[in-house]
């Protein structure tokens, strides 16, 4: 009997009824409750190739369930195996697991075999698959003595390893004595046999202990075999080797050491054969021998090589192919090239399959009277065979049960009652393998049980699939109906659908959605229903997602990102960096929205993602951090093409650190004239690795290269090695040659010597040669060493020479150097400068003339004319004195100068001499000239003595510099009144004579200003200026002197602050008087004149009222409530200010201040009602008072 599969999705039929599932009455794979009845089933059992490790206790694993629980029996070798009989295997509890005691006595060799388990309860027996128990195997290799193999380079070599058959088989690797693996490559390899291939030998494969070892995995033990010593020589050697150790020494191969054509080692001949099982790896191999080594291809004729599943393994030798099928089988070709050849090998592959479930069976739930079938099919080459057992006893001899039929690989059961239950094994086996399947038919009558847990409630994000639970079980098969609410609303198709086992999916949840779902199953025999809940929450988002970084090595870098989610969900947010965990570096900090990665460095680069997770979902973003930093130096310096002027240098980039290289720079040292300078050589694009550098004979050159990006230069790279360029003659002469005499009889000839890099070679030397300029003699040369001067004796004084310098090496001379001209040594001039003749432009200015002295007489370079001058006498002294003199030269060739400075009225000498390179000339005569009278300086000092009430008396000093003779003195004076404006001007005239002078009939008591100056026949001086004050009256000076002593008085400045302090009170009573409303002084007195006119009226009665702060008292803007005419308005007040002291007949004091402050017509009037009330000064106050 069998039970049909239901469809994966079944959609509800049209209109808005009630989802029903349809299920069939038929179903596979039925999961049984265990309170159930029914048969067994294996649940765990060992592997069918169980190999054990012989050190350990033996467990043959055999688990099932079943109800009632099954008994457990085994089988080995195919015979009953009574575990009751042998002391050392036990049977765990309620288990079919066997465990077998070997390690306290027993062999694990002696419980090798096949074992089988077999449960069984009163519905059936269930067996396991055929175990077959081995114990692995680690053997020793075999004692053998190896010859040590001599061979000549450039030969084939195979070290055959030959392991111990193992259990499993081991593993295979070649290592040296300290345990290090052997360096393999396309020349040198290991076969998948294990052995050692050498397409060709080399000296440095000469060695004594190439030692193969075998690892087994399952006992954890190495194996090793005995070294073999391996010796490559050439062909001399080798001849001398075999004459000396022929009899005890083998001799490997016999092949040229010459170049050759590829041969193969593995496999042998053209073509072979390979088999493999399905789903297997399949690995062909093909190893070839030649010089130079040959080079492995793989194709696969008719056909090419599965893209996803093909591998290359061991430099190309072995091609594998990973989950094998019979598609795979055909003819693979290996090629085998090198240079002088190529050759092929063909491998035949043919693809065997053991058996592989295309069907399995399934167990089957049925209630009596159902119909249902049991399909087994498999499938493998060969086609398997199958056979059927029902309770482990084959079909054929099975006890007969006329509910079923077979059919091949299938069982038909038809009308089951409960006597149908039975558990059948189907077998599939061919000569690679078997399978063994068990499935049970059980005949059962249940009522229908739902087995999801009551009231679940699922969560799910809003916009996403909703997948609701609803797993049941029943006999015969229930019908499923979904309902939603209280009131068992249907559930249209439209939106919902339902799968097999029971399970609701809403494919687009939303928040209508939520809610309360009902599920239904029904059968005959009963019905029964579940409620679920279902809440959809919003989705987790990030609002703001990390941005790509590009940060430089060493800085600080943040990422951001900010999530939204639910309010009933709390994320967590983790950052990952290319998909892995942060490292655990202090770097890195993590707040609630930003990571931040301090000092970053090259390994920080990458991809970091934020990942917000909730319990319903799970969000993403990732950023890209690119570190960059100036390049890494450049390395693997090369030179080639190495000529006489060039050579060309390439070499490796550095890491350009995300950064692309824009430039590379070249530098040279000369380490034979500067070493440990470098110089730049050149510079070019980043693009390129190499440069043809120009040279320069003679010079060991080393290079270097430095690489630049945007964020700057790299360090320098390693030195190339040194290159050291051929000698050749200089191709260039000295500079800075120039010609002067150090006396008047030599010529001194100096250059700036070439340096070590320009020399070209060795001995660098300097033809230095000269001649007069303008006569016929030849040139003199002479030949000196690495200098930089040379010194020409015995020349005329200041002639013109041509000079050229020359320099020349061991190889030859530089080009031809150019003239220059120079002159010998200077003497000092002969002649002096003649015609000497002075113009006075003004009383300060004079202007020289002279003629030029001849060139022949200057006998040098004419550097120009210096004029000697000084003031012999004044014209207003009779007496004589000398002063010192002043130069001034004039550049040149120049023969008339201006004389700055002078002093006016003065008399004046000069004369001139002329200036060559070596000194001065002889003085021309002695010239006189005079300056007229100027305007004298100001007086030296101006003082007033004397002063009276009237009078005052002026003292002074003549001028220092009258700068001729005085005519008469100016004085000038006018009065300064109190506001410091100035008075009428007097001007007097006094003679030049005086000294003193008294000023009559001036004003008591007044400050005077002076203006006082010295004239002569040419003007005006500057004039001196003096301020003084005539006397006062003695009376005044006695009462100022009484109000400044009494105001200067401690005692009176504290009276004035008390009554400072007091006035202040009563301004701030005043004050708050006012805004509560009260009455001014000003308004008693209106009360007191009771002039109905002006009292005003309240508006609700018509009676007079007092004057309210609200209306009347309303502060005064800006001062004074007095109108801008300074008259009083007659509604404002009957009072004048003038009675409170404001009025305008209050008096003033001399210097403008109000006294009258205290006084007016009502004296007796409080002060309080003075609202200017600023309080007196002392002073003031103290006039007020006298």
């Amino acid at each position: 009997m069998q039970l049909k599969i239901m469809p994966k999705k079944k959609p509800l039929s049209a209109g808005r009824v009630p989802l029903i599932l349809l299920l069939c009455q038929m179903i596979s794979a039925l999961e049984v409750p265990l309170d159930l009845v029914q048969p067994p089933t294996i649940t765990q059992q060992s592997p069918k190739d169980y190999i054990i490790d012989p050190r350990e206790n033996i467990v043959i694993q055999c688990e099932a369930k079943g109800k009632p629980p099954p008994s457990f029996s085994w089988t080995r070798n195919g015979t009953h195996f009574d575990i009751d009989k042998d002391p050392l295997v036990t049977m765990k509890p309620d288990s079919g697991t066997l465990i077998i005691n070997i390690m306290s006595e027993g062999k694990a060799e002696t419980y090798e075999g096949v074992y089988q388990c077999t449960a069984r309860n009163e519905r059936g027996a269930a067996v396991s698959n055929n175990i077959v128990v081995r114990p692995s195997r680690s053997p020793l290799w075999t004692k053998e003595k190896l010859e040590p193999i001599i061979l000549r380079n450039g030969q084939s070599l195979v070290l055959p390893c030959r392991p111990p058959i193992g259990l499993p088989p081991p593993i295979i690797f070649w290592m040296d004595n300290s345990f290090q693996r052997l360096p393999q490559s396309e020349r040198v390899s290991q076969g998948l046999n294990g052995d050692l291939y050498f397409s060709n030998v080399l000296p440095e494969d000469t060695r004594e202990d190439y030692i193969c070892y075998a690892r087994f995995n399952h006992t954890q033990t190495i194996q090793q075999k005995q070294p073999i010593s391996v010796k490559v020589i050439s062909v001399d050697e080798l001849n001398d080797t075999i004459a000396a150790n022929l009899s005890d020494t083998e001799f490997y191969g016999a092949k040229s050491n010459r170049e050759r054509p590829p041969t193969f080692l593995t496999p042998e001949g053209n073509a072979s054969n390979k088999e493999e099982l399905r789903g297997n790896v399949l690995s062909l191999e093909c190893i070839a021998e030649g010089l130079p080594t040959p080079i492995i291809y793989w194709i696969k004729e008719d056909g090419t090589l599965p893209m996803n599943r093909t591998f290359y393994r061991n430099f190309q030798k072995t091609l594998q192919i990973i989950q094998v099928s019979e598609a795979d089988s055909g003819n693979y070709q290996c090629i085998a090239k090198n240079a002088l050849g190529a050759i092929h090998h063909t491998i035949s592959v043919t693809v065997k399959a053991a058996p592989y479930w295309i069907m399995a069976p399934q167990n089957l739930v049925l209630s009596p009277g159902e119909d249902g079938a049991l399909i087994c099919r498999a499938n493998g080459n060969p086609k398997p065979r199958i056979s059927w057992l029902s309770n482990g006893v084959p079909i054929e001899i099975a006890p007969d049960d006329p509910s079923r039929k077979i059919d091949g690989d299938t069982i038909i059961f038809s009308n089951v009652q409960e006597r149908s239950s039975a558990v059948y094994q189907c077998n599939a086996s061919n000569e690679y393998g078997y399978l063994l399947a068990n499935a049970f038919v059980n005949v059962l009558a249940e009522p229908p049980r739902i087995l999801t847990s009551a009231n679940t409630l699922y969560q799910v994000i809003a916009n996403r699939p909703a997948f609701l639970d609803c797993a049941f079980f029943g006999s015969p098969l229930p019908t499923i109906e979904w309902f939603k609410g209280a009131k068992g609303s249907a559930l249209g198709e439209d939106v919902y659908g339902l799968h097999e086992n029971g399970t609701l999916e809403i494919p687009v949840a939303q928040k209508e959605s939520t809610g309360t779902y009902t599920c239904v199953a029904r059968n005959k025999l009963g019905m029964a229903k579940n409620e679920v809940n279902l809440e959809i929450k919003d989705p987790t988002r990030i609002i703001k997602q990390p941005e790509y970084a590009v940060v430089q090595r060493g800085n600080t870098v943040s990422f951001e990102c900010k999530v939204k989610h639910d309010h009933t969900l709390i994320p967590t947010v983790t950052w990952l960096k290319d998909n892995c965990e942060l490292p655990n570096d202090g770097r890195f900090t993590v707040d609630k929205d930003h990571l931040v990665v301090a000092e970053v460095s090259d390994d920080d680069g990458g991809t970091y993602t934020c990942v917000a997770n909730t319990t319903l979902d799970s969000v993403s973003a990732s950023a890209v951090l690119s570190v960059v930093d100036v390049p890494n130096p450049p390395f693997d310096l090369e030179l080639t093409d190495q000529l006489d002027k060039s050579v060309q240098l390439s070499w490796t980039p550095g890491d350009d650190n995300n950064s692309p290289i824009t430039k590379f720079i070249i530098e040279y040292e000369d380490a034979m004239h500067e070493a440990g300078l470098w110089h730049h050589q050149t510079e070019v694009p980043g693009t390129q690795t190499t440069a043809q550098l120009k040279l320069s004979p003679y010079v060991n050159y080393s290079f270097r290269v430095m690489a630049e990006n945007s964020l700057g230069r790299s360090l320098p790279s390693e030195a190339s090695e040194q290159y050291l360029t051929k000698a050749a003659e200089p191709d260039k002469n000295p500079m800075t040659v120039e010609g002067l005499g150090s006396e008047p009889d030599n010529l001194v000839i100096t250059w700036k010597p070439l340096n070590g890099f320009e020399s070209n070679g060795p001995g660098l030397q300097y033809k230095v040669s000269w001649r007069q300029k303008d006569g016929d003699d030849e040139w003199t040369s002479v030949v000196v060493a690495n200098v930089s001067k040379y010194i020409v004796s015995g020349t005329p004084t200041f002639v013109p020479y041509l000079i050229k310098v020359q320099a020349l090496n061991d190889v030859g001379f530089a080009p031809e150097p150019a003239v220059v001209m120079g002159h010998s040594g200077e003497d000092l001039p002969m002649v002096a400068p003649g015609n000497v003749h002075v113009n006075v432009v003004n009383s300060t200015l004079a202007e020289v003339h002279w003629d030029p002295v001849p060139l022949k007489s200057i006998r040098g370079h004419l550097q120009g004319y210096r004029i000697y001058y000084w003031k012999a006498q004044s014209s207003s002294k009779r007496n004589r004195r000398h002063i010192e003199k002043k130069i001034l030269t004039f550049q040149g060739s120049k023969t008339h100068g201006m004389l700055p400075g002078l002093e006016p009225f003065s008399h004046y000498t000069l004369h001139i001499r002329v200036v060559n390179g070596k000194g001065e000339g002889p003085a021309s005569p002695d010239r006189v000239f005079n300056t007229p009278e100027g305007v004298p300086s100001a007086p030296s000092a101006l003082k007033i003595v004397n002063p009276t009430l009237d009078s005052l008396t002026l003292e002074w000093d003549p001028p220092s510099h009258p700068n001729g003779i005085l005519t008469e003195y100016t004085l000038k004076y006018q009065p300064i009144n109190s506001t410091h404006e100035l008075g009428p001007l007097v001007d007097l005239k006094i003679p030049a004579n005086k000294t003193r002078w008294t000023l009559k009939n001036l004003n008591f008591s007044t400050r005077y200003k002076f203006y006082f100056y010295a004239q002569t026949s040419a003007g005006s001086g500057s004039q001196i200026t003096e301020e003084a004050v005539t006397t006062v009256d003695e009376g005044k000076m006695a009462m100022a002197s009484r109000q400044v002593d009494i105001a200067t008085q401690g005692w009176f400045i504290g009276l004035m602050c008390a009554v400072a302090l007091l006035i202040l009170i009563l301004l701030i009573v005043c004050f708050i008087r006012r805004n509560k409303g009260g009455k001014y002084p000003v308004k008693e007195k209106e009360d007191a004149h009771a002039d109905p006119e002006i009292q005003p009226m309240k508006e609700d009665d018509g009676t007079f009222g007092e004057y309210s702060d609200a209306e009347d008292h309303k502060p005064l803007k800006k001062g004074s409530r007095t109108p801008s005419d300074r008259t009083v308005k007659k509604e404002d007040s009957d009072d004048s200010l003038v009675d409170y002291g404001e009025g305008v007949n209050g008096q003033f004091n001399e210097d403008g201040s109000f006294i009258g402050q205290y006084s007016g017509k009502k004296e007796k009037e409080p002060a309080e009602g003075n609202e200017s009330s600023e309080a007196p000064s002392p002073v003031n106050a103290m006039n007020s008072f006298v």
